[in-house]
């Protein structure tokens, strides 16, 4: 589930029932969010998802242990930070680059 879908998937996951956090990541994704929720206090469990392909990257799913989990909610009620302390913003969940965190009506369009 990404931030932009409010379903509860649940799978099981390492042999524990998950609340599937996200699908289809890949590598660097993965091992951002599962820090970012490990740091938080969430118990993280990760499996590779089957390739149609062999030329295809590796792609993965990661899911958490607590089945209320929702990471729409925990982002956008502040409840996540990270580890310098800041709360998780959906840029931070998002990873976003610079530019999109620039204030709309600052940013010149007519350039």
């Amino acid at each position: 589930m990404s931030l932009g879908s409010g379903k509860h998937i649940e799978k099981e996951i390492e042999g524990v029932r998950c609340r599937v956090v996200e699908t289809g990541m890949d590598e660097e994704r993965m091992r951002f969010i599962r820090e970012l929720l490990e740091h938080n206090g969430y118990e993280v469990k990760t499996e590779k998802e089957a390739k149609k392909d062999e030329s295809l990257p590796e792609k993965y799913t990661l899911g958490v242990t607590d089945i209320v989990f929702n990471p729409v909610i925990a982002v956008y009620e502040r409840k996540l930070r990270t580890f310098d302390g800041k709360i998780v913003t959906a840029q931070i969940w998002k990873k976003a680059d610079e530019d999109s965190k620039k204030w709309y009506w600052k940013v010149n369009y007519s350039q």
